[in-house]
């Protein structure tokens, strides 16, 4: 399954912790060049060794995007992480694109491509029993990340678990 993903699944899923959910759902993950800069590999932030180890391990793959005037014109709507990840799906003709803003997954709908972000993808790792509790990793995500969650999100969320 080709996968290509945004800056902040891999980014929050390595502050809480969880970052080898991404290997396990997914295996190989894409990113573009713009989203290994703005994840900051080489600053000692939080996430930021893990990240490291994952690109050097090989299942996080820096991609470069060919479609540059693609990413151009979706620049215009979004960030440079953003816009480079949904050209490069586009063009590698991914299963799946890994975003969480909203204005991201708008336009990625409009290209006709399926989506998934974090929230996604802790439900789905405890729905197979990889994580021991799906309210903490909400938890963990809202206070370690800063992920912004409503309540109704999170209700909703724990409803469906």
């Amino acid at each position: 399954m080709q996968v290509v993903c945004n800056t902040s699944p891999i980014l929050n899923l390595a502050i809480i912790g969880s970052l080898g959910l991404l290997k396990e759902q997914f295996g190989i993950i894409h990113v573009p060049k713009a989203v290994l800069d703005e994840l900051r590999v080489q600053e000692d932030r939080p996430g930021s060794k893990i990240i490291r180890k994952a690109i050097d391990d090989g299942w996080i793959v820096v991609a470069t995007v060919e479609n540059t005037g693609m990413t151009e014109v979706l620049r215009s709507e979004l960030d440079g992480g953003e816009s480079e990840a949904i050209a490069l799906a586009f063009e590698r003709h991914a299963e799946l694109v890994l975003l969480d803003e909203r204005d991201a997954r708008r336009v990625a709908a409009r290209l006709n491509m399926k989506t998934t972000g974090v929230l996604g993808i802790l439900l789905k790792a405890h729905r197979m029993q990889r994580i021991p509790s799906l309210s903490e990793a909400l938890r963990d995500l809202k206070m370690k990340a800063g992920f912004h969650l409503s309540d109704e999100i999170v209700a909703d969320l724990l409803r469906a678990e």
